[in-house]
């Protein structure tokens, strides 16, 4: 009820001082509107998702760049294709990769549906077919499931075969289950019986098949195409139609991030193993075909950037074992694609380790942005970090509401903060996820103490909680470096030198030992 009044829906605030909470800040439902600050990689963001450019960011941790990087790709349309491994019979070790069209993904998954056929009741169904199935006993025409061998009505056996253990047989409780074994195969329920119909006076071939408590009907068409599919070569869907555009390979694994071909101990043998095409693993890059692949701190792949550039140059990417000492490693599918729109991060002291070919595709075929730290402390500003604490508490789904001298007292915090880390006055700090910690700490405090809203006080407080373990270090030992030196003599005080080996093995060097 805060956003509204007698008049109709509150307007929007324009300054700081018209919030009555938070409640009634709007949160944008573009999601690159919500990317606060960073008005010149906001910018460039929409340009790389219309035009599909690659994109680099460049700054400290917590100012937006993987915020900026899912709000890219949620601007990308869907995907257009899925992509399938098939067998290859005269060569599997070498399957061949298969991309599908939404419309042909959606042409199969209607004709998999009418193989599917109609499921209806055993009692539905003709007399003799259910009895064939074994829904249906044959003496007292009561129905059961096709596992119980015997009628639970009558006590008879539901398949009646000459010579097997039928009801003229007294002694079936005694000696029925030896008998059993001399039964032929036709005294078991069928799983499958075929007949004929006439429907619009055509007559036709329909199958009736046991599915559980039912039995599926399988028209002639459904048969003819079932019978088409089997004529096709099995094939494995490795990256689905519908999926996510945002694919996160940060600190991604070699296997991770390019494929592999998962190992069988008994190969691709027909009987025993898995054929190679089924056990095909694709990595990140080909799972953000035609979305966004998002590498967060792209100095740390170190050599796997190379595979990175060749993705990018080729739009194709080959899965292969990655392993040599496993059965994978002689399979390969070659020519995978993997059009990607790379959205890569890094810190500015890391840029000099990211391959030089590949920062040269990244701006030869895209941008590179160093994001913003501080922004100036304008009404306007203010205003952005006030909709900030809006977002945090909607995505957290646990906090109060924040009132307005809550919101006042976060931006004074902010403005302390891009003095004091990056020497900006009249500014207010873009390092929004230690920010948004101190939201969290704050709202938990409100909800612990059953307050309704998110007030100044819990942020105070929580501003003297959320401090660094240097600081508390600083305020219990006097300094960081006293803190280490009492700590170390507590623990030789306790005979606990597990840290202390490393640099002192010689047990002599403890009077007290190491226990």
């Amino acid at each position: 009820m805060s956003a509204l009044n007698a008049e109709g829906p509150r307007r929007p605030p324009t300054a700081v001082d018209e919030i009555e909470t938070t409640d009634n800040i709007p949160i944008p439902t573009d999601p690159l509107a919500r990317v606060i600050g960073q008005e010149t990689a906001v910018e460039i963001a929409r340009i790389a998702a219309y035009q599909r450019r690659h994109l680099l960011l460049v700054g400290p941790p917590g100012i937006g760049k993987s915020m900026t990087a899912q709000a890219l790709a949620l601007h990308l349309d869907r995907p257009r294709t899925e992509l399938r491994v098939v067998h290859n019979p005269e060569n599997p070790e070498r399957p061949s990769v298969e991309v599908a069209t939404r419309e042909e993904v959606y042409r199969e998954r209607e004709a998999a549906r009418s193989v599917e056929g109609e499921l209806i009741a055993p009692a539905d169904a003709p007399a003799s077919v259910a009895e064939r199935l074994g829904y249906r006993c044959a003496r007292c025409s009561f129905y059961s499931l096709p596992t119980e061998r015997y009628c639970p009505s009558c006590g008879n056996a539901k398949q009646v075969v000459p010579g097997g253990s039928g009801s003229g047989n007294p002694f079936r409780d005694l000696v029925g289950g030896i008998l059993e074994l001399t039964v032929s195969p036709g005294g078991n329920p069928q799983e499958s019986v075929r007949t004929t119909r006439l429907r619009e006076g055509v007559e036709e071939v329909v199958a009736y098949e046991r599915s559980a408590e039912r039995i599926k009907v399988l028209d002639q068409r459904a048969l003819e195409r079932r019978r088409a599919l089997q004529h096709e070569s099995p094939r494995k869907v490795i990256v689905k139609l519908d999926r996510n555009t945002f694919v996160m390979a940060t600190g991604a694994s070699e296997t991770e991030l390019l494929g592999d071909v998962r190992h069988d101990p008994y190969g691709g043998h027909p009987q025993l193993g898995t054929l190679p095409y089924e056990r095909v693993i694709p990595g990140a890059v080909h799972e953000a075909h035609e979305g966004v692949l998002f590498i967060d701190e792209l100095p740390h792949l170190g050599a796997l950037q190379r595979h990175i550039l060749t993705a990018m140059q080729e739009k194709r990417f080959p899965v292969t074992g990655r392993n040599p000492q496993s059965g994978g490693a002689a399979v390969r599918v070659d020519s995978v694609p993997c059009d990607f729109i790379l959205v890569a991060a890094a810190n500015i002291q890391d840029i000099h380790r990211i391959l030089s070919p590949l920062r040269s595709r990244i701006a030869g075929s895209g941008y590179e942005v160093l994001l913003e730290t501080a922004m100036p402390d304008t009404e306007a500003n203010r205003l952005r970090l006030a909709q900030f604490c809006a977002q945090e508490i909607a995505v957290d789904g646990r906090i109060r509401p924040a009132t307005r001298a809550a919101v006042v007292e976060l931006i004074r915090e902010a403005r302390r903060r891009a003095e004091a880390l990056d020497n900006r006055r009249n500014a207010l700090t873009l390092r929004l996820r230690e920010l948004g910690g101190l939201i969290r700490t704050a709202g938990d405090l409100a909800a612990v103490s059953g307050s309704a809203v998110l007030d100044a006080s819990h942020v105070r407080e929580a501003l003297r909680r959320a401090r660094s373990i240097e600081e508390q270090v600083r305020e219990v030992y006097g300094s960081f470096q006293g803190g280490l030196r009492q700590e170390s003599t507590e623990s030789q005080r306790q005979s606990m030198g597990y840290y202390n080996w490393n640099d002192h093995p010689d047990p002599n060097q403890f009077p007290g030992g190491y226990g």
